[in-house]
């Protein structure tokens, strides 16, 4: 995706902040809209048509932890989290709130935009086994993962996941039956910069099995080897 066309939302409640990344944004070609507090954002999201949205986690009316968490009940809408906090605890919070990346305040504007764009790429991007001329989809059990349309059903019913989790889930699909290292998988879904951020993956996958699993306590299909990485077994390997 382009930055023409492309249209955000920037919603943080320091005037100098957001009048900043307003500018910032449209000198690279971004339709932008701009909230001040949670309440607008949330209204914003609710009637706009957006590509991506910033979101402050300290604002007004509606924290920017709770408009994540009405947001991912309607819209798989990509959401990176601004903070100031810079704690581990937060960033865990936003991401099992739905959230799909996090960037702690200060930053640099050079840094968000590589983020935002690698967002919006996974949301246009088929995953590579489409690309290679592999399959177009694949069947395990109950659960189908069709690249093409980037859409999961399980026993036949289309299954919510955002842009993070349906990357996840196809890539671990690619590889069925074999165990893929933590490392491997966070390079892959998002990026060199994550390596090493093991929460990042954990609170994904946890995300992947309450919606896939009938028992997320008891997985059948998403696996941990302990230590190493986790799996997409097929029935007869779990």
């Amino acid at each position: 995706m382009t930055a023409i066309n492309t249209t955000i939302l920037i919603a943080d409640d320091d005037p100098q902040l957001l009048r900043l990344l307003t500018r910032h944004f449209q000198l690279e070609d971004f339709e932008v809209l701009a909230a001040s507090d949670g309440e607008e954002a949330l209204a914003l999201i609710q009637t706009q048509r957006l590509d991506l949205v910033l979101l402050d986690v300290m604002m007004p009316k509606l924290d920017g932890f709770s408009v994540c968490q009405r947001v991912r009940t309607f819209s798989s809408i990509p959401i990176i989290l601004l903070t100031a906090r810079g704690l581990d605890q937060d960033k865990v919070r936003g991401l099992d709130l739905g959230a799909d990346d996090y960037l702690s305040k200060p930053f640099q504007f050079d840094e968000l935009m590589a983020r935002v764009r690698a967002l919006l790429r996974r949301g246009q991007i088929t995953p590579r086994a489409h690309l290679d001329g592999l399959q177009s989809s694949i069947t395990i059990s109950e659960l189908t993962v069709d690249y093409a349309t980037q859409e999961v059903t399980k026993s036949g019913q289309p299954v919510f996941l955002t842009p993070i989790e349906f990357s996840l889930l196809a890539y671990l699909a690619q590889h069925v039956d074999r165990v893929v290292p933590q490392d491997q998988l966070l390079e892959e879904v998002w990026g060199v910069a994550y390596l090493g951020e093991s929460h990042v993956l954990q609170v994904n996958i946890n995300r992947l099995r309450n919606k896939l699993e009938a028992d997320p306590a008891h997985p059948r299909y998403i696996l941990t080897k302990g230590g190493v990485g986790y799996s997409l077994a097929t029935p007869h390997s779990v």
